[in-house]
């Protein structure tokens, strides 16, 4: 089960990422296809095949907004993050208020 503060990586490539904000049920995270594992578990960082994106940028929020999941990228790397084979996008800045 998922809870903020977690930290998780991929067993595959560089990426690590912390749980911002955890849904209520349980999801499974992978980093294309390779399921996340704890920052402690042995990892192989054996590497992807190509994925076709840009990877994970460092500092980017990533969100599943139908899981109500929220990760932030500690360690950037090349897979793509995905909760139940849905791709996370990058989340958005929220626009300031208008100060008429």
């Amino acid at each position: 089960m998922l809870k903020a503060g977690l930290r998780l990586a991929c067993p595959r490539c560089t990426t690590e990422v912390v749980v911002v904000r955890a849904p209520a049920d349980e999801v499974m995270l992978t980093c294309s296809e390779s399921a996340l594992v704890g920052v402690d578990s042995a990892r192989e960082e054996t590497g992807h095949p190509t994925t076709g994106t840009d990877g994970m940028l460092l500092g980017k929020r990533y969100v599943d907004e139908s899981a109500d999941l929220e990760l932030l990228c500690t360690k950037a790397g090349p897979g793509a993050l995905a909760c139940d084979g849905r791709v996370l996008g990058i989340r958005g800045a929220k626009p300031l208020p208008s100060s008429d």
